[in-house]
């Protein structure tokens, strides 16, 4: 199978949050939700990760609707359950219990298998003052980039 071209990203997840370690889960999807991902009519804003009877779930992960669906289309701003090993879900929930970090998703993508898979960081918070810094260092970069063309 040929690599999918979708790749749908949270951009808001590195300007607000110091990403630390990187996972790959795959996602419980219906056939409507996986049509629509096919489509790229996904959107990961403002999404965030939490644990419930020991399973890891996505909350307000959006999935438009089928447009080609029936009578049983899906809801879309439903709980998806990710899937993860066992050693990976208690190291989450370790990180998760320390004050200050959270879950956080920021890529969604298809497989070469073509599953559909999410890519979350465990994250930490950052200050008012790290996000003008990073603002800083991305104009920084952009002006050296301009510089350098000429």
């Amino acid at each position: 199978m040929k690599p999918s071209s979708i790749n749908i990203k949270n951009k808001r997840a590195s300007f607000d949050y110091e990403l630390l370690d990187q996972y790959i889960a795959g996602i419980v999807l219906t056939g409507t939700e996986i049509k629509s991902i096919r489509l790229g009519k996904a959107s990961l804003v403002d999404t965030f990760c939490y644990f419930a009877n020991g399973e890891l779930w996505v909350k307000n992960m959006h999935i438009a609707e089928y447009s080609y669906g029936s009578y049983n289309q899906h809801n879309p701003r439903r709980d998806r359950k990710l899937l993860l090993t066992k050693k990976e879900l208690t190291k989450l929930w370790r990180a998760t219990k320390d004050t200050g970090f959270t879950i956080v998703p920021s890529k969604l993508f298809i497989s070469e298998k073509g599953l559909a898979k999410l890519v979350i960081y465990t994250a930490k918070g950052k200050k008012e003052y790290d996000k003008r810094e990073t603002l800083k260092e991305k104009e920084d970069r952009r002006a050296m980039d301009r510089a350098f063309k000429k």
